[in-house]
């Protein structure tokens, strides 16, 4: 049976048993992600949909809808939407399958799944054209940087940044955001990581896209090959960093003509988005109760201090990250 933690789980079990057109429904719960979305795998005579219950935020299901068809069209492997309650935010969709990447790069050699994700990555971004997706653009990318400072720093460490402090913060990021926009744009799923990739006999399966936008070259990349939740290490993810560069030049895509340069936009890329991230888990901890994302933050804090030594422009920021967690760790 359906869980029955909301008011509308009558009738959103209703509403699925009409879509399936079965009487009878094996429900089986989907751990969600850190979004207030529900998931549940529905079985019926060995056939398998899955049912997202976006109640809580129903808009997004029109973003969900057409970044689906964007990805299908460019031959990547996203659930077709089979049917849409627009006013409740409810979907059913296409069952990619039950085994996630981050299980299987736990227990199989990573290359070849991951492999398979750089050419599916290519695949979505060679597709790209402006004027389609939201703009990935200054004020976005410095929002996003700003929960660093506002949930990680304050919130978190309860460290209060000096006059000093704020003046390097503000010059890191708007450096960063400047080196972000100065890259290619292309379409950029924006959480391309293992938690949102299945395992599938024609390539991955893409979920969790929603929030795609146009945006840095090197930003679904970063997302890839510094993942939240596993680790490789640096020699074999600027490898397949390599590969990935190669593939998309193949496929035109405006990278950078010299591999270290790629490389170089690559971790600055990646150093906002951990920036980002480790403002995220904060807030996820301190405002949203889920404390668990935050233990992830000592693998974020060394993709940071593996870029800061790569290259020596980051230094004011090794510096300032530095400061803060003394300060926090001698309080």
């Amino acid at each position: 049976m359906p869980p029955t933690a909301a008011t509308s789980d009558s009738e959103l079990e209703r509403w699925a048993r009409r879509q399936v057109g079965a009487d009878v429904l094996q429900w089986q719960a989907i751990p969600g992600d850190a979004s207030p979305r529900r998931y549940h795998r529905l079985v019926c005579d060995g056939h398998s949909r899955v049912l997202m219950d976006a109640s809580a935020e129903p808009a997004s299901c029109a973003a969900f809808a057409a970044v689906a068809s964007l990805l299908r069209e460019a031959g990547v492997h996203a659930p077709e939407v089979l049917a849409w309650e627009r006013s409740r935010g409810w979907m059913l969709l296409e069952d990619l399958g039950q085994r996630g990447y981050l299980e299987a790069l736990r227990h199989e050699p990573p290359g070849p799944l991951i492999e398979a994700a750089l050419t599916a990555l290519v695949r979505w971004q060679a597709s790209s054209r402006p004027g389609v997706l939201p703009a990935y653009d200054r004020t976005r990318l410095a929002a996003e940087l700003a929960l660093f400072p506002d949930w990680y720093v304050t919130r978190h460490l309860g460290r209060a940044l000096t006059p000093a402090q704020r003046r390097t913060w503000d010059e890191v990021a708007d450096a960063l955001v400047t080196a972000a926009l100065a890259q290619a744009q292309v379409f950029v799923h924006r959480d391309f990581m293992a938690r949102n990739l299945l395992v599938g006999a024609i390539g991955p399966g893409v979920i969790d896209f929603q929030d795609a936008v146009y945006g840095p070259v090197t930003y679904d990349v970063a997302s890839l090959l510094r993942d939240a939740f596993i680790s490789w290490p640096d020699d074999q993810t600027r490898a397949w960093a390599l590969c990935y560069w190669e593939k998309a030049r193949r496929a035109g895509i405006a990278v950078p003509a010299q591999p270290e340069d790629f490389l170089r936009d690559l971790d600055w890329m990646g150093t906002q988005r951990h920036l980002k991230v480790l403002g995220i888990f904060a807030r996820l901890k301190h405002r949203d109760g889920k404390p668990h994302y935050l233990e992830e933050a000592p693998r974020f804090r060394g993709y940071l201090d593996a870029a800061i030594r790569r290259h020596g422009d980051l230094a004011p920021l090794g510096t300032l990250l530095a400061a803060l967690h003394a300060d926090a760790g001698a309080a």
